[in-house]
């Protein structure tokens, strides 16, 4: 029984990181035929919904003074800028590429927590990181303009501006999530990005009029499939497993991303960014070649 718990676990989080993966194809759609900011404020207030049909199930807050400052800090990186930040890079690069950059993000957490958190990093980890950034900068370097992407060097750049996003996202949800739920964390996020792109999404673009069922159905998936969808999940699957064994899987969503790319949007890699994309990925595995993983949780994509 208990090694079917664990299965049922593993497929869990197997879909969630292809749901995260999925959401940049989902964005590359929904950007084509939408104003940017609309889409984002689109999935927001789509998730919040969610989160206030399901607030029963909020569970625990525990505030602390001067909580208020790591709170704001934590909405400021995420949904804000780190929204802003990936709309930008998705208006650039190919969703493939984007998704390769975020095979950087466990190893940023982990160096975060060194800088900030003084947790301890090996030097194994710390070259697998280098090795990483390297892939990454190759990857954008090796990248030409085509249909997919405009200006690969400067849309990767932003997709590197929202990890580093997403790392002081990260850092400061594992300070704050001891007193206050994953639930109500996350449904804040979702509540302050509802807020925050509406005034941005009006006074940049008038309010989208015609809208195809293809572009309607782009930001409802991205606003309850993988907004809501893929968070329960990932959460059900890390509550009945090791986090060290379950931060392993996120290291697959790049990989959906590039197959989903492929698949959906006719993008491809050329033979000297897929060399690039394996140098990553080899920076990532070698990166873990030791210890555990600082667990990139909570991330809305």
């Amino acid at each position: 029984m208990q090694r079917q718990g664990q299965g049922v676990a593993i497929g869990c989080l197997i879909v969630a990181m292809a749901l995260w993966g999925s959401s940049f194809i989902a964005l590359k759609l929904a950007f084509a035929e939408l104003p940017p900011l609309w889409v984002i404020f689109g999935r927001m207030a789509l998730g919040s919904l969610v989160f206030l049909l399901a607030w029963r199930w909020r569970g625990q807050m525990h505030y602390r003074t001067g909580d208020w400052k790591y709170l704001l800090g934590l909405a400021a990186c995420e949904p804000c800028l780190y929204f802003l930040f990936e709309a930008l890079a998705l208006q650039h690069t190919s969703a493939a590429q984007a998704g390769m950059v975020t095979a950087l993000l466990p190893l940023l957490v982990a160096v975060g927590a060194f800088v900030f958190l003084r947790e301890r990093i090996s030097r194994t980890m710390l070259a697998g990181f280098l090795l990483a950034v390297v892939g990454a900068v190759w990857l954008s370097l090796a990248g030409s303009a085509d249909e997919h992407a405009s200006n690969p060097i400067l849309g990767n750049f932003y997709e590197l501006l929202a990890m580093l996003c997403a790392m002081g996202y990260t850092l400061l949800l594992k300070h704050l999530s001891s007193r206050y739920s994953p639930f109500r964390l996350t449904a804040m996020v979702a509540f302050v990005g509802t807020l925050f792109f509406l005034p941005l999404a009006l006074v940049t673009e008038p309010l989208p009029t015609n809208i195809s069922p293809m572009g309607l159905g782009a930001v409802a998936y991205l606003g309850i499939l993988v907004t809501v969808g893929a968070y329960g999940l990932y959460n059900f699957g890390v509550s009945r497993l090791p986090a060290s064994q379950a931060s392993g899987f996120t290291n697959l969503i790049p990989v959906f991303t590039l197959l989903f790319a492929i698949l959906l949007l006719g993008e491809s890699l050329n033979g000297m960014q897929v060399l690039a994309a394996v140098l990553v990925f080899a920076g990532v595995l070698l990166s873990q070649w030791r210890g555990a993983r600082v667990l990139p949780a909570g991330v809305l994509d």
